[in-house]
């Protein structure tokens, strides 16, 4: 089964997202979150990087979703030490994508098909026109 690491630069916003889509899928998919700095500030580690990508490692890959680029570029640095793991890393949006793909891959999806599945939360429109405002 497919795997999903999620890599933000808040480890609380990681978890969050983890324990979202672990309800989600009932606990079906592999999932690691990763964030933060290694002193708990904001920023992103490279060495839980590589922890995550290898506690979830398997032959059907992982999907990676980050927050930002710098979060990509850190998990694209790690990749450069283990080019044997079959890893994608999602422009998907966090949340949303985290969502599609987890649900993808609780169904037993390649991970092309729940990195697409993935990318389909760029097109989940949350409020129509240019938004509200209340008085």
């Amino acid at each position: 089964m497919v795997g999903l690491l999620i890599v933000a630069h808040s480890e609380r916003l990681a978890i969050g997202v983890k324990e979202f889509t672990e309800q989600v899928t009932r606990g079906q998919v592999p999932i690691v979150a990763v964030g933060g700095a290694v002193d708990g500030s904001l920023g992103i580690s490279t060495d839980a990087i590589r922890q995550g990508l290898r506690q979830i490692a398997s032959s059907d890959g992982i999907l990676v979703l980050v927050d930002f680029v710098s979060a990509a570029l850190s998990v694209e640095a790690v990749l450069e030490d283990e080019p044997h793991m079959r890893v994608v890393i999602s422009n998907a949006p966090l949340v949303e994508g985290a969502y599609f793909a987890a649900v993808e891959a609780s169904v037993g999806a390649t991970l092309e098909e729940t990195a697409a599945a993935a990318l389909r939360g760029r097109d989940l429109v949350k409020v129509q026109g240019h938004g509200t405002s209340h008085p």
